[in-house]
């Protein structure tokens, strides 16, 4: 039996952003690795920088700052789902759903009228948007497309990585203008 005194409570950090940005990526909550370092996708083999640094990025090696800053350029934004949870390790899976609690879509989203898509990084992400954001963003008269594309995560390793990067591709590719 789990102990639930063990349990932290994981708290997610603030979004990448610029000024314009067109599409939102959002993943489910930052792993562990992620939280360690105060960067999102820090795992050394997640595939989430490596995947847009090949389709943006120069041939030379970026720092975190230099990939955030590559983002901003190309007018995406990154965030997380949720602001906090209680989690075992980096899993989604062992999210406590009773401890969930996400960011504040709909004042975000009026802060950047400019964003038009959002990519969901894996079906967790995908999944608790809809359940915590989905009629809040109805009701506020916020209306975007959305897409959810295969786990960067190296836990899903169903998908490798020549796939993921062709679809995550084909969706960055595909933005829609406002």
């Amino acid at each position: 039996m789990e102990d639930k005194q063990i349990l932290q409570l994981a708290t997610s950090f603030p979004p990448i952003v610029g000024t314009t940005p067109k599409i939102l990526i959002l993943g489910s909550m930052p792993g562990m690795e992620s939280l360690k370092q105060q960067r999102y996708y820090a795992h050394p083999r997640n595939a989430f920088w490596p995947i847009i640094t090949s389709l943006y990025g120069p041939s030379k090696k970026l720092d975190y700052s230099q990939r955030c800053e590559l983002l901003k350029q190309q007018q995406i934004a990154v965030w997380d789902v949720l602001k906090s949870c209680r989690r075992p390790g980096s899993l989604d899976q062992h999210i406590e759903t009773e401890s969930m609690i996400a960011n504040d879509f709909v004042a975000f989203l009026q802060s950047y009228p400019s964003i038009n898509q959002i990519l969901f990084n894996g079906g967790k992400a995908d999944q608790v948007f809809k359940r915590y954001a989905t009629k809040q963003l109805e009701a506020a008269g916020i209306s975007l497309l959305y897409r959810r594309l295969p786990s960067t995560s190296p836990a899903h390793a169903a998908m490798n990585y020549e796939t993921k990067q062709r679809l995550w591709h084909q969706a960055l590719l595909e933005t829609v203008a406002p």
